[in-house]
């Protein structure tokens, strides 16, 4: 493998796994659901 192989391959996976951890970060600090509305009843299976 020469040098410019080697450093697009090392920049390629610093933009592929620093994208990932962005996008990580993003979802773990605004989650897509803000507010759960409460729950329902629970359903008797046994009258089915």
């Amino acid at each position: 493998m020469n040098s410019s192989a080697l450093i697009m391959f090392i920049v390629s996976a610093v933009l592929l796994w620093g994208g990932l951890g962005a996008a990580v970060a993003f979802y773990l600090r605004k989650p897509e659901v803000d507010h759960y509305p409460e729950g329902g009843e629970e359903i008797d299976r046994e009258s089915f």
